[in-house]
């Protein structure tokens, strides 16, 4: 069986992803552009199997061979060439999908797998970009992967279902439990989720409680492992906003439309944990949140 994959992007899901793969014994293509983001990436990777090492999860040979799997490269071509499957991990923006999906077709053997792990594109309009559509479909990790059980496996409109269960296996094969939903806007987890989060933001903006007023509500009284406002600032505000766009153009409905107080954070840099400021302020190294900030 070929076991050789590729992840393009090697941001935070991107990496995630490589992680989870390797650890499994495939040989892992990561993919970026930017020579900087990849020595960045394995070095994440690097620290959650440290992490995992001194819990005890896993022993130093897990570790070291993790790490061996793992291969660093910068031209597409070379790096999705002979995979058995590509998983795309790149920003969540139509365009540069598009364009990924595109060169992804052209580099790649008939029969390899294209997944995206868009949290909110569709997969159809992605398949589109391609001369197999039925080889293409949705892989929504969540965030963090390594630790996250949940796959989102999304069939557009001409996925087969071969590829389907092709993928649904490959998810098992992780230690992870994929779940089969159908090509719409937000699929599930963030067409519900994103309505809450923008919600909150929109009764943060009229002024009905403080930030940490409103995820303390949903903690406590909701029993949420985290606040609203406070994931919020883990995904990203930019990628909330991504998501809550397509969802409005989606849908043509508008409790989707994202509120004003959204737009003008991220159109202000404040993106949250990424750049150290969103509805919290964030420690440059630890990355932990210190205090809100005040918007009554």
């Amino acid at each position: 069986m070929n076991k050789k994959m590729a992840v393009i992007g090697a941001g935070t899901m991107g990496n995630g992803i490589a992680h989870v793969f390797a650890q499994k014994g495939y040989l892992v293509h990561l993919v970026d552009i930017s020579q900087d983001a990849l020595e960045t990436g394995i070095r994440t990777i690097e620290k959650n199997l440290d992490r995992m090492l001194k819990k005890g999860i896993i022993d130093q040979e897990a570790v070291t061979g993790t790490l061996e799997r793992i291969s660093r490269h910068t031209q597409i071509e070379d790096g999705v060439r002979d995979c058995m499957l590509v998983v795309e991990a790149a920003t969540e923006n139509p365009e540069i999908k598009a364009r990924l999906f595109r060169d992804m077709d052209r580099y790649t053997n008939p029969d390899t797998i294209l997944a995206t792990n868009t949290s909110s594109i569709s997969i159809t309009r992605i398949a589109s970009e391609t001369r197999k559509p039925d080889k293409v479909i949705g892989m929504h990790f969540m965030n963090p992967v390594p630790v996250m059980k949940l796959v989102e496996v999304i069939r557009g409109y001409a996925t087969s279902d071969e590829t389907c269960d092709h993928i649904m296996a490959i998810s098992r094969a992780l230690d992870k439990q994929p779940v089969e939903v159908n090509d719409y806007p937000g699929f599930v987890a963030n067409r519900i989720l994103m309505p809450m989060i923008n919600e909150a933001v929109e009764t943060l903006h009229e002024g009905v409680a403080g930030v940490e007023e409103i995820d303390q509500v949903m903690k406590l009284g909701m029993a949420h492992p985290m606040g609203p406002l406070h994931l919020a600032d883990f995904i990203g505000l930019d990628v909330c906003l991504a998501i809550l766009r397509v969802m409005y153009e989606g849908f043509g409905r508008s409790k989707y439309a994202p509120n004003p107080l959204l737009v003008n954070m991220v159109t202000a840099g404040k993106l949250g944990v990424k750049t150290g400021e969103g509805f919290y302020v964030y420690d440059p190294v630890t990355r932990d949140k210190t205090v809100s900030r005040h918007f009554l």
